[in-house]
């Protein structure tokens, strides 16, 4: 059976990761789960996000991992994420606010259903 990946990243949002990384170094992003953010992926310098326990990593998008909560996953799970870029305000604690740009989260159907997809607890 092929592993389909769980989270993919557009050409325009890898331009945008690269050249946030080019300004603060090494990334991470996680998935918001809601309240003042909405649900928007966001991006911070490694570690500068303290990620728990009962967070899981979903894979790496342009060398940068990737985590959700585990109760949101529990929700998202037979879902793809698309990480996209778009024209906007980003969240308020995310990297990309001042340059005009907001990482977006798009979602499909896992292709294959997610029995293809790697399972991010059994990481």
């Amino acid at each position: 059976m092929t592993s389909v990946a769980r989270v993919l990243v557009t050409d325009a949002a890898v331009a945008l990761i690269e050249r946030l990384r080019a300004e603060h170094g090494p990334l991470m992003f996680h998935q918001s789960g809601g309240c003042c953010d909405g649900s928007a992926p966001m991006c911070y310098p490694l570690g500068e996000f303290r990620v728990g326990n009962s967070d899981v990593l979903l894979g790496e998008i342009a060398d940068t991992p990737f985590y959700m909560s585990e109760a949101q996953f529990a929700y998202w799970q037979h879902t793809q994420l698309i990480i996209d870029v778009v024209p906007g305000r980003g969240g308020m604690f995310s990297l990309e606010g001042p340059h005009g740009l907001r990482f977006l989260t798009r979602s499909r159907l896992m292709p294959d259903g997610p029995e293809t997809a790697p399972d991010p607890a059994a990481s």
